[in-house]
């Protein structure tokens, strides 16, 4: 997706985001004092079920802006593995599995915990292709979409590439989920 167009579905008006539902908001400055065990566990669930990263970031305190800090977070993971393991750590949209108080957030803003049995039929469809082609969940920023309808004709398309561009796509959206999880509990 174009930057333009991702800047643009960022800031729309009238678009309602997903509230926080675990941390409290913290300053920059007291995340770049605490002590690592305390850093992970106010930051290890920036990233889904993927407290490694927090870990990882700490060592490159302090942190000058929210950006600088979730850079260092993207940063932390660095090798192929290290992102299939980020990515098959997301939960499918509408999927069975317990959702994190973030992605419980985020996919219940655009109806994904109350769908019908047609709806939970065609989804499940598209999770199931879309992980027996890539080996991992479709991973899509719901912040970015007003509509259910469009993250549908996302995963569609993205069916469609190949398995190193999905790869790259799913760190892009968690990238933008990441950030807009650190704003809020940041305040960045």
């Amino acid at each position: 997706m174009p930057r333009e167009r991702v800047a643009a579905l960022h800031d729309a008006p009238g678009v309602e985001h997903a509230p926080e539902c675990t941390l409290g908001r913290v300053a920059l400055e007291e995340v770049n004092s605490l002590a690592k065990q305390e850093f992970v566990a106010r930051l290890g669930a920036v990233f889904e079920h993927s407290p490694w990263i927090a870990e990882r970031a700490w060592h490159q305190r302090p942190f000058n802006t929210v950006e600088e800090l979730h850079r260092a977070m993207l940063g932390a993971v660095r090798s192929e593995e290290d992102k299939l393991r980020l990515a098959r750590a997301h939960p499918e949209l509408a999927g069975s599995e317990t959702l994190t108080p973030h992605s419980s957030a985020e996919q219940t803003r655009l109806g994904f915990t109350a769908l019908s049995r047609a709806e939970l039929a065609e989804i499940a469809e598209l999770n199931r292709s879309y992980r027996d082609k890539f080996g991992f969940p479709c991973i899509v920023a719901l912040r970015l979409h007003a509509k259910r309808e469009s993250v549908l004709a996302e995963m569609k398309r993205r069916l469609q590439n190949e398995r190193s561009i999905e790869l790259a796509n799913a760190m892009e959206q968690i990238g933008h989920i990441t950030r807009a999880r650190l704003d809020r509990i940041l305040g960045g």
